[in-house]
């Protein structure tokens, strides 16, 4: 189990451990009540104590991050391919193909999951924390968290310049102006189970967007959630009459061409909770991408650069 340690200033010498968790290392208080029944879970000089402890200057507080808990709802471990990308004691971030979900769910429960392909490889003990979920039929970049501590700092993160991400996606049209940003809320879409819609009353979502290159009638876009509706993207660029290249919810199914909404998570920039630095991935276009790009006109250009 991983741990986090701490030494202490002069400044924080006073401040019982409670204090210490809360105010600095950002624990919450059922992270804290967790860690005073695992045992050792709290260690200053290396003695377990409470969090009612008064810490002096220069002591070392060491705390565990892990869970210590099977998952709530068994997890169907599956054989199923999952390139992790970067790793520490902390969170992992993988390259989800497309067909995968983040976890198992009602609308396709014999689909291969992140969960499933994590607990085939980890054990079905890992705890699955996933961070920014991805659609079934998104590629790219997804940060999964090792711990429930580490899943809120980043959840905290998100969309802020501690989180950021960024997307590739090739549009049928070409947006105007060719840079902008969609101010758009988003709500349930009541004709439909899954679709959403721009709806007054919706919750606020923001993207913004840049056209990177034209083939036709067609773009390759460059996009950045600020906010994170469900579908957010896609609602947004058939908003603005632009639908993902093999949309069949918001757009036209072309199963010739793509069998998915041709949208990829290419970048993930974060500032890793505990350690402090600094991460920037990339993940490669996939093939069926890369196959949409090479009518453009600057198509070798584009597979080189993406």
């Amino acid at each position: 189990m991983e741990t986090i340690t701490r030494t202490i200033l002069p400044e924080e010498g006073g401040s019982t451990v409670r204090h210490i968790l809360r105010a600095t290392l950002h624990f919450s208080s059922h992270a804290i009540s967790r860690l005073t029944r695992i045992e050792n879970g709290i260690l200053v000089n290396g003695r377990p104590v409470r969090t009612t402890y008064i810490l002096r200057a220069g002591e070392e507080l060491r705390v565990k991050t892990g869970d210590n808990r099977p998952p709530k709802t068994a997890i169907t471990p599956g054989n199923w391919p999952l390139l992790v990308v970067w790793e520490d004691g902390h969170l992992l971030i993988v390259n989800k193909p497309a067909g995968m979900t983040a976890h198992a769910s009602n609308f396709y429960p014999d689909t291969p999951t992140v969960a499933g392909a994590l607990a085939w490889s980890r054990g079905t003990n890992f705890i699955f924390h996933p961070v920014n979920r991805l659609d079934k039929g998104t590629t790219g970049l997804m940060a999964v968290a090792k711990s429930g501590y580490v899943h809120d700092l980043l959840r905290r993160a998100l969309h802020t310049d501690r989180f950021q991400r960024e997307y590739l996606a090739v549009c049928t049209g070409v947006p105007q102006p060719p840079a902008g940003t969609v101010d758009a809320p988003i709500g349930r879409d009541e004709t439909s189970v899954v679709a959403r819609m721009v709806r007054p009353d919706g919750a606020p979502a923001v993207s913004h967007y840049e056209v990177l290159a034209v083939g036709g009638t067609r773009s390759l876009v460059r996009l950045r959630p600020e906010t994170g509706r469900t579908h957010q993207l896609r609602v947004h660029m058939a908003h603005i009459g632009c639908p993902l290249l093999g949309d069949w919810l918001y757009g036209t199914e072309t199963p010739e061409e793509i069998a998915r909404p041709a949208l990829h998570a290419r970048a993930l920039t974060l500032l890793h909770p505990v350690t402090g630095q600094r991460l920037q991935l990339t993940a490669p276009l996939p093939g069926d991408l890369r196959r949409c790009l090479r009518d453009f006109p600057e198509g070798g250009e584009l597979l080189q650069r993406f």
